[in-house]
């Protein structure tokens, strides 16, 4: 892997491969995935090109949100090993060129944690105000509007305390009270925990959502004319999240994350934020977090070129300095390839996706699966785990769909199921297949990394009409031609603009070529040539 730039920025450009444990691979026939399993896949994650792993929450937790409610941040869930079984899993990763991220959960615990169990006792106990507690309104009503992400308002009543404690999520997910300076400590004591052990860096969940306005106030109302319909759909997303979350004041909480970074050698700091993405110039930086991604890409049902262009030139314009994250995946959306394409599979729609994906600006975030292009699956309601799948089934089925195991093999038993449409798209079926998703992932991840303008060169969009979307990348001495014809079932052209011309191919996706001053796209093709 040969990611470019110095030391410390390893990162920029770089391919970080998302594992969601529970679901990668059992070890020892339980039904759930754990460390041994990542460990023993390290070859496959290596093989595919990527430069870093992601794991999902791999701590002790009462699984209500399936590793999101965390009950112990310095240790392992038993389902998934031990300690020991980390480091040997660390090392093997770090012995294979790859660093080792992990998932911090900060905003919140499980309210099982120690912190919460005395929090809850009393008033006056010595962690009373570690999380956010408020009085009932004089009806015993809630404190103030706020909507819990997973539906109904943001408290719970707590009869021991006669108090609300807040929870942006499920009730037994109670929120930290960053307002409090020993809170803070002990959150950055937790990632000095993790970098002592010789973790590479960390993706910080809900990283906009760790400090709170202490009045309060209630959440304005999202004017009725800007809703769209995934607003409609879900209750909290009609208010604007500025009280609760991304409040200017979550920008010093990013400072304190980055100064624990900073004291180690090149570690990385990534954010997800879901809310408000105009807030991302405020939360990363030289003195924030390195980079941050948004739910542009993974919220996307309609895959038109605005998106991509939009993105880049609305959002990120005041950014230049930010090397952003990029993905169009992971445990908590429907798989692209449904999302974009319907049904049960569409391998043109993958390849083009993870073609396009490996192109853009940015250091991309690529899902386990993904290099198979498994879409999403359709689950009954006796397999649905999640808790927003039991809230809005049948309607709405939830994050299961697209956390069912990874299916390495035609066989077995996990503990969510697999279907046949992802078991004819195992990896030990694809791995023979050179024609398969699999081995064009491999191929488009070394394409990024032979070619310093993919890794962090400048993007510039082209004018383009229809389902054609345009760009160049230009850095390392070079300028590569990026050309996506996004649609299913036409095909289109893509005339150069007065001053490009071809001076080598790179890759062609679906019989796409250049003629005569102009691209020709099949539908779901792509195209990449240097320029000059």
């Amino acid at each position: 892997m040969a990611v470019q730039g110095e030391a410390g920025d390893w990162w920029k450009g770089a391919v970080v491969y998302q594992i969601y444990p529970r679901s990668f691979l059992d070890t020892n026939g339980d039904g759930i995935g754990d460390l041994a399993g990542i460990e023993r896949k390290l070859d496959h994650i290596a093989g595919l090109g990527a430069d870093a792993v992601w794991l999902s929450p791999i701590y002790p937790t009462p699984n209500r949100d399936f590793g999101y409610d965390i009950s112990d941040y310095v240790g392992i869930a038993p389902e998934m090993g031990t300690l020991d079984d980390f480091d040997r899993l660390l090392a093997a990763a770090h012995a294979r060129g790859l660093k080792l991220i992990l998932d911090q959960v900060l905003s919140h615990t499980s309210d099982q944690h120690p912190w919460f169990l005395e929090s809850q006792l009393s008033k006056d106990n010595e962690k009373s105000d570690w999380y956010v507690w408020a009085e009932a309104k004089e009806d015993g009503t809630v404190p103030n509007n706020w909507l819990s992400a997973f539906g109904g308002p943001a408290w719970s009543w707590h009869p021991l305390r006669r108090q609300y404690y807040f929870h942006k999520f499920l009730k037994q997910q109670p929120k930290l009270n960053f307002h409090n300076p020993d809170v803070v400590a002990a959150c950055m004591d937790v990632l000095r925990f993790w970098l002592d052990r010789g973790v590479d860096g960390f993706r910080l969940d809900v990283a906009n959502s760790y400090v709170h306005d202490p009045q309060l106030a209630d959440n304005p109302p999202v004017p009725r004319e800007e809703r769209s319909f995934l607003d409609w759909a879900h209750a909290p997303r009609l208010q604007q999240h500025v009280h609760d979350a991304n409040t200017p004041e979550n920008e010093w909480a990013m400072r304190e994350v980055r100064k624990v970074m900073d004291e180690y050698e090149g570690r990385f700091a990534f954010g997800e934020f879901s809310e408000r993405p105009e807030m991302l110039g405020a939360y990363t930086g030289p003195e924030h977090l390195h980079s941050a991604y948004t739910f542009a890409f993974i919220e996307d049902f309609m895959f038109q070129p605005p998106l991509f262009r939009d993105y880049y030139e609305k959002l990120l314009a005041a950014l230049p300095d930010l090397t952003p994250c990029v993905t169009f995946s992971n445990h908590d959306v429907v798989r692209p390839v449904t999302r974009w394409g319907g049904g049960q599979g569409d391998d043109a729609l993958a390849t083009l996706a993870l073609t396009l994906l490996l192109s853009l600006k940015g250091t991309v975030l690529m899902y386990q699966g993904e290099e198979l292009g498994l879409p999403e699956v359709d689950l009954e309601e006796k397999d649905i785990h999640d808790p927003v799948g039991d809230l809005y089934f049948p309607w709405a089925k939830g994050r299961d769909g697209c956390r069912t195991p990874m299916p390495w093999a035609a066989k077995g038993a996990p503990w969510l199921p697999i279907p046949d449409y992802h078991r004819e798209r195992a990896v030990d079926v694809q791995a023979a297949d050179v024609g398969s998703v699999l081995a064009h992932a491999r191929a488009v991840v070394a394409m990024r990394h032979a070619n310093p303008a993919l890794m962090g060169g400048d993007i510039s969009f082209l004018d383009t009409e229809g389902s054609v979307l345009a760009f160049t990348r230009d850095g390392g001495g070079e300028k590569i031609l990026c050309v996506f014809n996004l649609g299913k079932t036409d095909e289109a052209r893509f005339a150069l603009p007065d001053g490009l011309s071809i001076a080598g191919d790179i890759l062609s996706l679906a019989g796409a070529a250049s003629s005569g001053g102009a691209v020709a796209l099949p539908p779901r093709g792509a195209y990449l040539a240097r320029v000059e």
